[in-house]
């Protein structure tokens, strides 16, 4: 029986990996799919219960070819854009680049063994948008109000002239 299940995990697995590959919208690597497999297989195995081949020490994550498509210090060497380390490709943010691989910039760095204040965000992009931020005002109502009720008091008061009448 266990035999059977551990046949049946190795076929799903299989079919599932080719159906992932047949998918256009994965564009994936020769060398990322043994590493698919496996990994399929493992979860396979898991939810079936049983442990994958006998003899078989589970693969570690870290292990398990994580590599990333560029250097920590390639990808911060522009300030106009941050390469990715998933594909390599340049990306002003990444937030919404690594929702599409089912990640979150705490998960991402992690993977990738990044510091925690490693940026999702291109240094010129940021400024940029800081810029037009300051520019409609943004950020600035608390200190509005106080320099309006500041220049408000500032101001001396005119007193008001009374309608004169001529004299008769």
């Amino acid at each position: 029986m266990s035999e059977e299940i551990k046949l049946d995990s190795i076929k799903l697995a299989t079919e599932l990996t080719i159906a992932w590959l047949g998918n256009q919208n994965n564009r994936a690597a020769a060398e990322d799919v043994p590493i698919f497999l496996r990994q399929m297989h493992r979860t396979i195995s898991e939810l079936a219960g049983t442990t994958g081949a006998p003899g078989q020490e589970p693969v570690s994550e870290a292990d398990s070819g994580f590599n990333p498509a560029v250097t920590v210090r390639k990808s911060l060497a522009s300030k106009d854009h941050i390469l990715s380390m998933i594909d390599g490709k340049p990306y002003k943010t990444l937030r919404r680049h690594l929702s599409r691989h089912g990640m979150t910039p705490e998960q991402y760095r992690e993977r990738f063994n990044l510091k925690p204040d490693y940026p999702m965000v291109a240094e010129n992009y940021s400024e940029a948008r800081r810029a037009m931020a300051h520019k409609i005002g943004l950020g600035s109502k608390g200190r509005q109000a106080s320099v309006t009720a500041a220049s408000s008091e500032a101001k001396p008061k005119r007193a008001r002239k009374s309608p004169v009448k001529p004299a008769e």
